[in-house]
C-alpha cells in the first residue's frame, strides 16, 4: 500500500509532507471513524476556487454565464469520477469488507468524493497553492485546449431539446433506488424516452446529479443512433 501511495503522489505531482492526510482522504466512512467526509467538504471548495481561477485566466473574453457553465462541467461527479479512475484511486481506497464486496471502489459517487477529499488534504498539507497545482496538472490542459463555445448545455436540457426538435415527448425521470445511509445517500434515477421505448439509469449524490447522468447516457445512445437509416433523424 505504501508503494501505491507513492505512485499516486507522483501522478498527482505533489508529495505530501503529512502522508496521514492523504491516507485519510482515501478512507471511506465505512472503514472507520477517521474517514474523508470533512476533507471532501473542504476539497469541494478548493476545486471550485482553483477551477474558477484557471478559467478566469484562460477565458478573458467570456462572461460569468459562460465561465459558470464550463466550471459546472469540470467539477461535476462524472468528471471527478474519470479523474479518480485515471489516478488509480480504486486501488488505494480504504473500504469496509462489505462495501468493497458491494463494488464500492467502482461507485462513481465514492470515487468523486475521494477525489475532492484528496484536494482537501493537499490544501491542509500545503495550502491553496498545493491544491491549485494538482488541479492545474489534472485539468489545465483540458481547460487550455478548449474553446468556451465547445462546452455544451447540461445533459437534461440538451436531451429535452433533441426530443422536442423531433416533436417527441420530453423525457420522464423517476427514482428507482437509494443507496447508503440517510446522511450520505446515492440516488439511482431512470430516464425514459417513452416515444422511443428507451430507458437509461444514472447515479448521483443528489437526485439532480443522478438525473443528469441518466440523461447523459440516454443522449449518448440517441446521438450514436442518429445517423442515416436509423429512423431517428429529421
Amino acid at each position: 500500500m505504501a508503494q501505491m501511495f507513492e505512485e499516486l503522489q507522483k501522478r498527482l505531482g505533489y508529495q505530501f509532507r503529512q502522508p496521514q492526510l492523504l491516507a485519510r482522504a482515501l478512507t471511506h466512512r465505512s472503514f472507520g471513524q477517521e474517514h474523508n467526509e470533512r476533507l471532501e467538504f473542504l476539497g469541494d471548495a478548493v476545486l471550485s476556487l482553483a477551477v474558477s481561477s484557471l478559467l478566469y485566466e484562460r477565458y478573458g473574453g467570456s462572461d460569468e454565464g459562460d465561465l459558470t457553465r464550463i466550471r459546472a462541467h469540470l467539477v461535476r461527479e462524472d468528471s471527478l469520477h474519470k479523474l479518480a479512475l485515471e489516478l488509480g484511486l480504486p486501488q488505494v481506497l480504504r473500504l469496509s469488507e462489505g462495501e468493497a464486496r458491494g463494488g464500492g471502489a467502482a461507485r462513481p459517487s465514492i470515487l468523486a468524493d475521494a477525489m475532492e477529499a484528496v484536494l482537501g488534504a493537499a490544501f491542509l498539507d500545503g495550502g491553496y497553492d498545493a491544491g491549485l497545482s494538482i488541479v492545474r496538472r489534472l485539468l489545465g490542459e483540458l481547460i487550455t485546449s478548449s474553446a468556451s463555445d465547445t462546452w455544451g448545455k447540461d445533459s437534461k436540457t440538451t436531451l429535452q431539446e433533441w426530443l422536442q426538435a423531433r416533436r417527441l415527448a420530453v423525457p420522464h425521470y423517476r427514482i428507482v433506488e437509494t443507496l447508503g445511509q440517510a446522511h450520505a445517500q446515492t440516488f439511482v434515477v431512470e430516464c425514459e424516452a417513452a416515444a422511443l421505448n428507451l430507458r437509461t439509469r444514472g447515479e448521483g449524490r443528489s437526485r439532480r446529479a443522478a438525473e443528469q447522468e441518466a440523461a447523459r447516457v440516454l443522449l449518448n445512445e440517441l446521438l450514436a443512433r442518429d445517423k442515416p437509416g436509423s429512423g431517428l433523424r429529421d
